[in-house]
């Protein structure tokens, strides 16, 4: 399995495929957690979900989650919820209607 480093870890899907995991946009409240597909070869396959915190930081509109904290403070058990809810970040549909 790949090393986790500072701002990453991985997850392992009930498939077995190894994704790694990452925190973006984080606001007071909320933050985008990205499950990145191993073949790395391009965003297609990449997935995310909303992180909805129960943090003091939650009530506070100036105070922002840090990425490093929200990722440490996920249990292997709320990654594997996550990853259940989690969307695909491309989809095939056309940009607009034709």
């Amino acid at each position: 399995m790949a090393k986790e480093t500072k701002g990453m870890r991985f997850f392992t899907a009930p498939d077995g495929v190894v994704w790694a995991v990452e925190v973006k946009v984080p606001s007071h409240s909320s933050a985008m957690v990205v499950f990145r597909h191993p073949s790395g070869e391009s965003a297609r396959l990449d997935r995310y979900a909303w992180y909805n915190a129960r943090s003091e930081e939650a009530s506070d509109p100036r105070a922002r989650l840090r990425p490093e904290r929200v990722l440490d403070s996920l249990s292997d058990e709320e990654l594997s919820r996550l990853f259940r809810r989690s969307m695909p970040v491309h989809t095939e549909r056309p940009r607009f209607a034709a």
